[in-house]
């Protein structure tokens, strides 16, 4: 396993984060506890999750993957030996978080309940880093990187107040340190002006959805977060599966995610399975898995902090982690290129 800097915090973290989302409605608790053991066995030691999950989000299981990694916590006694990441949920509609009913909205008392639950949750006095689910504001296109522009509208919580509350928590030792996710490249400047201005925490990463069939972080973000050492933690790296081809020419696997939630329209745009087809030709070239050569991919980009896998099966996880045994050679990366060149950015 390879290990990274997670921003300026003093922290390294495993090339490779698992992603937990599943776990409450996908995944059994003890599905969810086999693939921790497993991931913790081989180098893991970045565990994501957010107070939303699992996903598909709804009142009924609403923090269950927390609830499911806190009882393996305590049950393995094994927290000093993991990064610890959750996210508090940014504007949204959704009213079932907040004990009043309020939609989402990340103000200083939202942002306080949020943590008190997800830290009883996750069963643990201290969360490695905190992040912002989603902006305050309204934006253009969530992961806020639009390929076209859409002017938003609404009420936002400004940026000042989210991160005064995030300080607080930092001075109380409840958060260590803090993230933004889904998020562009003037949102990402602003949190670290006012980090500067005010002496308050300054982000150490951001969360957003990075693969091959969506590399619009590399126009602006891509020179902040390195610039800035806020590195990326790349959610999505096979386009929710997509790019391992299971669901090309209509596919639809049992117990998958697309077949099971229908939520899969991002990797179904026009153009987007003529893209997976030039990818998947690519990894045959190169006689590579192309779920393997997808992650590894984004681990090969220089502002690359972790890539966030998702698995339903410990099958499907042990070959995403064996991803950080394959690399991206020159020739690949031409091919990879040249692909890009072609179809661009089908799934923003």
């Amino acid at each position: 396993m390879q290990f990274r800097p997670l921003g300026r915090t003093g922290l390294e973290v495993s090339a490779i984060c698992l992603g937990t989302m599943t776990y409450g409605q996908q995944n059994t608790e003890a599905e969810g506890h086999a693939q921790l053991d497993y991931a913790l066995d081989h180098g893991v030691n970045f565990i994501d999750t957010a107070e939303i999950y699992s996903v598909p989000p709804k009142p009924e299981t609403q923090g269950s993957t927390e609830r499911i990694i806190g009882s393996w916590l305590k049950a393995r006694g094994n927290r000093e030996r993991v990064v610890l990441a959750t996210k508090v949920a940014g504007r949204n509609e959704m009213t079932w978080l907040r004990a009043d009913g309020a939609q989402a909205r990340p103000t200083r008392a939202q942002i306080r309940e949020a943590v008190e639950g997800s830290l009883k949750r996750l069963g643990t006095e201290y969360i490695d880093l905190y992040q912002l689910h989603f902006p305050g504001r309204p934006v253009a296109l969530w992961g806020s990187n639009p390929t076209r522009w859409k002017t938003p509208s609404g009420d936002e919580v400004p940026i000042a107040e989210t991160l005064e509350a995030f300080g607080e928590l930092v001075k109380e030792g409840k958060v260590r340190h803090i993230g933004i996710s889904n998020e562009s490249a003037w949102g990402t400047m602003r949190f670290l002006a006012e980090s500067d201005t005010r002496g308050l925490p300054r982000v150490a990463s951001i969360q957003n959805s990075y693969n091959l069939l969506n590399r619009t972080f590399e126009v602006n973000l891509a020179e902040v977060a390195m610039r800035e050492d806020v590195g990326l933690l790349a959610y999505s790296p096979l386009a929710q599966g997509y790019l391992s081809g299971k669901y090309q020419k209509g596919a639809r696997p049992p117990g998958a995610r697309s077949t099971l939630f229908d939520r899969g329209q991002r990797y179904q745009t026009p153009g987007a399975e003529q893209a997976i087809d030039a990818y998947l030709a690519v990894a045959r070239d190169f006689a590579l898995d192309p779920a393997q050569m997808a992650i590894a991919f984004c681990l090969s980009r220089p502002f690359m902090t972790s890539a966030i896998i998702g698995a339903t099966t410990l099958a499907q996880l042990k070959a995403d982690i064996a991803a950080v045994q394959v690399t991206i050679t020159p020739e690949i990366e031409a091919q990879i290129d040249a692909v890009h060149q072609k179809v661009g950015n089908p799934c923003p």
